[in-house]
């Protein structure tokens, strides 16, 4: 690693896609991104299950069936293969998870808040489009989040992350919420620029 990696606050930006996806669906937001962070990486790996509501895609786990009452179960079920994919993106980019910021969609951001309520800490946590599915088991790891999300979102409400911004910030967690008018189940142009703002300040902390 040069001298100037060894300072670097931010070394990869990990791409989390929703369910029926793929990482590819998501990897292009790095073209708006990468001249904003020089010598940062990104990596956008497929989930570890087949979507078994379709005949593509992949899933962090199955929302077939899924409640209010049962989807904590899901999560926990689904932690131990997400640490799995997440860790073994950040060993191929040689860096360490305090430098790695994880960028999610949907039920990529569940996971990837379900993490830092596992006590994981990253360098960061940009979360369209998604909740906290759970409790933290074991308090929230001090990675600073931002969640974005669409106003007329029918798949996940607004209200999720509205709801999370208030249990984050109970946990001691630094975290702000941007709630998007008009926008659905998805990520817009503004969405994009909130995105690169907190990947910059990562960076640049």
């Amino acid at each position: 690693m040069t001298a100037d990696a060894s300072t670097r606050r931010l070394d990869l930006v990990l791409f989390l896609h929703g369910v029926g996806a793929r990482g590819l669906d998501l990897l292009d937001l790095s073209d708006d991104w990468k001249g904003m962070l020089p010598g940062v990486a990104f990596a956008a790996p497929d989930a570890p299950y087949p979507f078994d509501g379709g005949p593509f895609g992949r899933q962090w786990f199955s929302v077939l069936g899924v409640t209010p009452a049962n989807r904590a179960e899901r999560i926990a079920q689904a932690a131990s293969a997400f640490d799995a994919v997440v860790d073994l993106e950040i060993s191929r980019a040689g860096t360490v998870a305090e430098r790695t910021a994880l960028v999610g969609f949907s039920q990529g951001s569940i996971m990837a808040l379900d993490a830092i309520g596992r006590g994981r800490r990253f360098a960061g946590v940009l979360a369209y489009s998604g909740r906290l599915g759970r409790p933290a088991a074991s308090g929230f790891s001090a990675t600073p989040v931002r969640l974005v999300h669409g106003e007329a979102d029918a798949v996940i409400p607004a209200s999720e992350s509205v709801v999370a911004e208030a249990v984050l910030k109970a946990g001691g967690v630094a975290v702000d919420l941007h709630l998007r008018p008009g926008l659905g189940h998805g990520i817009d142009p503004a969405g994009i620029r909130l995105g690169a703002a907190f990947l910059a300040g990562i960076a640049s902390a």
